[in-house]
């Protein structure tokens, strides 16, 4: 599955969508990286205040990459970011 991502809402369901369909859950993956189900949760929810480290360890655990590359079409005026 390769996912385009531009928001931490759309990176949030992407994991989520893993996870499920590796029949984990979120205390599972939580138990893989050493942190609590609730920052699992928040991670899926795009909600702000999970560091990066935080964010490449869950992502390790659930074996997927974060991979940056220039965007396909220049930024408009009210696109996410």
């Amino acid at each position: 599955m390769e996912q385009s991502v531009l928001t931490a809402e759309i990176l949030g369901k992407t994991m989520r969508a893993d996870r499920k369909n590796k029949h984990l859950t979120q205390a599972q993956v939580g138990k893989l990286v050493g942190i609590e189900q609730h920052t699992i949760s928040k991670l899926e929810a795009g909600k702000a205040g999970v560091g990066l480290g935080t964010l490449f360890r869950v992502l390790a655990a659930l074996d997927l990459e974060l991979v940056v590359r220039p965007r396909k079409k220049p930024v408009q005026e009210g696109d996410a970011w």
